[in-house]
């Protein structure tokens, strides 16, 4: 064979081998770029901090905390507005109020901050589960059961005298078992009726957004109670106590909690794929 021809067929193969070898290239880069964005949870998580964080800010201020970095950082940090405590010794002392008004406010910035988190963090095909599950979380794990215990607290106040007269008690108790055993039973009624309210709420909320997203979406949705999402409710049984409880110690160190609580709606949002 010629010494040319030799040569043809060598060029032509390298020549060959180089195009197989781009294009498998080129294909695998386009399989790159289909590729989603991988989700970023501890950008969610921040970024639902920093909704709340906002959002506790605002709360302070319409209370008539100072938010100037001077003020609050010449006091000890005991006595800062979210982490004040109500003390026997001052009872008089200016707490900031976490009710239900806050609460929504609290979980607001929370899904919002979650919305934006997941936005950024997240793949973009992923946004449009992520507004579902802020109506899920919003109406089945924050306002709904908001709203039912909040109902059941003032009905309880309104009739507390008589559902409290229908209380048995140990009479004549003098011994500190007895006394502790007779409060421990007035306890039972507020309990059993936030733990109801509570309940009702949840799976209120969560039928109710499922039916709105059905509406909205055109499609068919069922999603049930998840064990994920009973870290919200923490905030709600807080809240109860709260509610229920007179101004004490505990009942003020279980508010503080709430604001914590209550970044977990915002990072399920965030980080929620269908």
């Amino acid at each position: 064979m010629p010494v040319s021809q030799i040569l043809n067929i060598n060029t032509e193969s390298k020549y060959n081998n180089f195009d197989a070898s781009f294009t498998s290239k080129k294909s695998k880069n386009n399989d790159y770029s289909r590729r989603e964005q991988p989700l970023n949870k501890t950008g969610v998580l921040l970024s639902s901090m920093a909704g709340v964080g906002v959002m506790s800010a605002v709360v302070a201020k319409k209370q008539g905390f100072s938010l100037n970095p001077k003020v609050i950082f010449s006091q000890s940090p005991k006595d800062w507005a979210m982490l004040k405590i109500f003390s026997k010794k001052q009872p008089n002392a200016k707490l900031m109020e976490i009710e239900a008004p806050q609460i929504l406010m609290l979980a607001s910035g929370s899904a919002a901050g979650g919305l934006v988190g997941g936005a950024v963090f997240d793949d973009k095909k992923h946004f449009k589960s992520k507004v579902r599950e802020t109506v899920n979380q919003i109406l089945g794990n924050v306002l709904v059961p908001v709203i039912c215990v909040g109902g059941a607290s003032m009905l309880y106040k309104k009739y507390q005298s008589q559902i409290l007269s229908k209380v048995p008690q140990i009479a004549n108790a003098t011994a500190k078992p007895a006394k502790v055993f007779n409060k421990f039973l007035k306890v039972i009624p507020s309990a059993a009726i936030t733990a109801a309210a509570l309940v009702a709420g949840i799976v209120g909320g969560n039928r109710l957004s499922n039916f709105i997203n059905e509406k909205v979406y055109h499609k068919h949705v069922d999603r049930k109670i998840k064990k994920t999402d009973f870290a919200p409710h923490v905030d709600d049984l807080s809240m109860a106590i709260t509610l229920m409880a007179k101004k004490s110690p505990l009942s003020t160190a279980i508010t503080r909690t709430v604001p914590a609580f209550l970044c977990v709606p915002g990072y399920q949002i965030g980080t929620h794929r269908d």
